[in-house]
């Protein structure tokens, strides 16, 4: 591979001016890599109809990932190697040099213009350091304003008198202002996070993050990374991005877009377990119950209790011979195909076969000659049909959890020594549904429902999911989405101080284990690099009440930010501590308990502020996001007026998980935040 030659030392013209014609270079080279394949004619090449629109769409798809996006630095990096990257270290070794980007660029000869950062010569951009410069000589950092190139900073790491600093243009890309939605962070991912993005397809990753640590952008970028390395095996098997709500996917679905790639799926887990409408909710404890794990057996037991076995035999008539299989041969294939274990329908589907090929042997020691086609229809005569029909009955999912929560002797014989009494009385429905259709399911019900189809019928496994805000699962939806990647792998993040579920993750060893991937190795990020070091620090005196023994962040930002508690009369206080962040460059959240948003919504119209819902994408006229605190987890804003915190921890059903709602909105700011309140502060906060 070549790369672009050293620069001359008697070059007239400025480093950046160099700088900014080899970026101009490479949107040209890009441009004309996306007009080939404009210009790309299938027409001799398709074999017929479906190939063309297979091809086609495979046209598309490269088009838009070669999209040059004009506010976005095609590359941000440059690397300068001692030595030509694989070859001999050897004195007079020929250098080389890299500029490292979101996506591969090359010139009209093939000689590439910009290295894809998820390439391995890349990788020493996020490891290389003075202890282990990785035979980089000098590390080029460039800043933007727009998609124009202003600024570069260097790094002679392997020159032993340049001490070790702070870059200046990494700490401004961090704090950099925050309007619209989340960016990748792919030009300044850190050593620790860069180990957890290029860790390998085949094992799963856990990732405990505080706020600020990056889990989230960690999560994204390990998937655009997995794409890369193993791009044949996930376009077969798929991938797919799971998120607490809608909100928060809108906020984050421009990230893998922008580094290129377009496949990735994104979803909630109530969006995986759609199987019926859900209109209905449940009280705190039947919840906590419904999405324990002990569910599942119940369910197990529900299902294969529709089984019976055999009483009468079965007589098969073929032409004018009669072949008669005897129950306890017919009770036989049914014990074993109980004991094999496997799903229920398939379980089904074999057993006309199995009693056909007990036909086949006695037709064999007549001395016939049956092939296989005989054994299929033999299967499907129907005296074969009705024994199956009589002792493995078709089962639905949602029947079934229908006659368990509303049939209170069914459950009792299920969950006999599962549930006790009294939590069988919790799950039950206070009132009989009659119909699938008539019943307002809730959320865990659909949970439920998702289970018991897995028990009837296989569910598809995708090649990796990420699993983010993964602490507020129930051991249930874990079972959901670990269903969804047998055969692959995942990456779950999450904090368990933001856990805000009654039944949030204890553990993340107990969360792998209900994910079916209890050998998946948990990572830990401490290095805050979005919150202000004054916000974190206040926050964290939460945590010995809401996550005891866990490392509270610690900032590594050099802009302490702005931090200020503030007493205020009422909500026309709290208006003007939004127009005051407002006059800051970039996006301003005002975060209040759910049930004070109506209030201040009409304080704001009142006073003429345009605001938004959260997920909305900021303007630079409506800059202003109202967050009912139930929907703030995920979401970020530079600056953050917080709304009465003793409200927030209020209205959530106890007081710890109402400190961790609090904890989730005291960490949502980048540059600022102010907390107004009338009322006491809770005494978790200090004085």
């Amino acid at each position: 591979m070549s790369a672009t030659a050293p620069e001359p030392l008697d070059d007239p013209r400025a480093p950046l001016t160099r700088e900014r014609t080899h970026l101009a270079d490479s949107r040209a080279a890009l441009r004309a890599m996306r007009e080939d394949v404009e210009a790309l004619d299938i027409k001799d090449v398709a074999a017929n109809w479906v190939n063309a629109v297979v091809l086609t769409r495979q046209i598309n798809d490269r088009i838009k990932a070669l999209a040059d996006l004009s506010d976005t630095p095609l590359f941000f990096g440059r690397l300068d190697y001692l030595h030509a990257p694989g070859a001999e270290q050897a004195e007079g070794a020929e250098s080389e040099r890299f500029y490292i980007g979101r996506r591969h660029v090359h010139d009209a000869d093939g000689d590439p213009m910009v290295i894809d950062w998820r390439a391995p010569v890349s990788q020493p951009f996020y490891r290389a350091s003075k202890k282990d410069p990785m035979d980089v000589g000098l590390r080029r950092r460039f800043g933007y304003t727009g998609g124009e190139l202003t600024a570069y900073e260097d790094e002679h790491l392997s020159d032993p008198s340049e001490t070790a600093a702070t870059s200046k243009l990494l700490q401004q890309e961090i704090e950099r202002p925050r309007v619209g939605p989340m960016r990748d962070i792919v030009a300044t991912i850190q050593p620790e996070q860069d180990e957890i993005v290029r860790s390998g397809l085949g094992g799963t990753v856990c990732v405990q993050g505080g706020p600020g640590t990056g889990k989230t952008a960690v999560g994204l970028h390990r998937v655009a990374y997995l794409l890369y390395a193993h791009r044949e095996r996930l376009a077969r098997t798929g991938t797919l991005v799971i998120g607490p709500n809608r909100s928060f996917l809108h906020y984050i679905e421009q990230v893998l877009p922008a580094l290129g790639e377009l496949s990735v799926q994104q979803a909630t887990v109530d969006d995986l377990v759609a199987h019926v409408e859900v209109r209905g909710t449940d009280e705190a404890r039947a919840a906590v119950l419904k999405g324990d794990a002990r569910m599942a057996e119940v369910l197990r037991r529900a299902l294969y209790a529709q089984v019976t076995m055999p009483t009468e035999p079965v007589m098969v008539v073929r032409g004018s011979r009669r072949w008669r299989v005897p129950a306890y041969e017919l009770e036989e294939i049914v014990r074993e195909l109980l004991g094999r274990e496997i799903r229920y329908g398939a379980a089904r589907e074999a057993l006309p076969q199995r009693i056909a090929h007990a036909v086949l042997v006695q037709m064999e020691r007549a001395g016939e000659a049956p092939d296989d086609r005989v054994q299929d229809a033999v299967a499907r005569n129907s005296a074969v049909k009705a024994v199956v029909k009589a002792v493995w009955p078709p089962a639905d999912p949602a029947k079934l959890v229908l006659r368990l929560l509303s049939d209170g002797e069914f459950l009792a014989e299920h969950a006999a020594g599962i549930l006790d009494e009294d939590e069988q009385k919790a799950v039950l429905w206070a009132k009989p549904v009659r119909s699938v259709k008539s019943a307002k399911w809730s959320s865990a019900d659909a949970v439920l429902i998702d289970e018991a189809a897995d028990l009837i019928q296989r569910t598809h496994s995708l090649g990796h999911v990420v699993l983010d805000e993964a602490q507020d699962l129930s051991p249930m939806q874990y079972r959901a989405v670990g269903r969804r990647c047998t055969t692959g792998s995942a990456t779950v993040l999450g904090d368990l101080a933001q856990g805000t579920t009654p039944w949030a993750t204890r553990s993340w060893d107990e969360a792998l284990a209900h994910l079916g991937k209890s050998e998946g190795v948990i990572e830990e990020l401490t290095a805050g690099f979005r919150v202000p070091t004054d916000v974190i620090t206040y926050a964290s005196r939460l945590l010995p009440h809401i996550a005891p023994g866990l490392t509270p962040v610690a900032s590594v930002r050099e802009n302490p930010g702005f931090f200020e508690v503030r007493a205020v009369d009422g909500v026309a206080e709290v208006v003007t501590a939004c127009e005051e962040l407002l006059r800051n460059e970039g996006s301003t959240g005002l975060i209040a308990a759910d049930a004070r948003v109506p209030a201040l919504a009409e304080a704001l119209a009142a006073t003429g502020i345009g605001f938004l819902a959260p997920g909305e994408e900021t303007t630079e006229e409506t800059r202003l996001t109202l967050v009912p605190a139930s929907l703030a987890k995920g979401l970020e804003y530079d600056y953050v007026v917080l709304d009465e915190p003793r409200a927030v921890v209020d209205g959530e059903p106890d007081e710890r998980t109402g400190l961790r709602r609090l904890y989730v909105a005291l960490t949502r700011a980048v540059s600022g935040l102010i907390v107004a309140h009338t009322g006491p502060l809770p005494e978790q906060l200090g004085g």
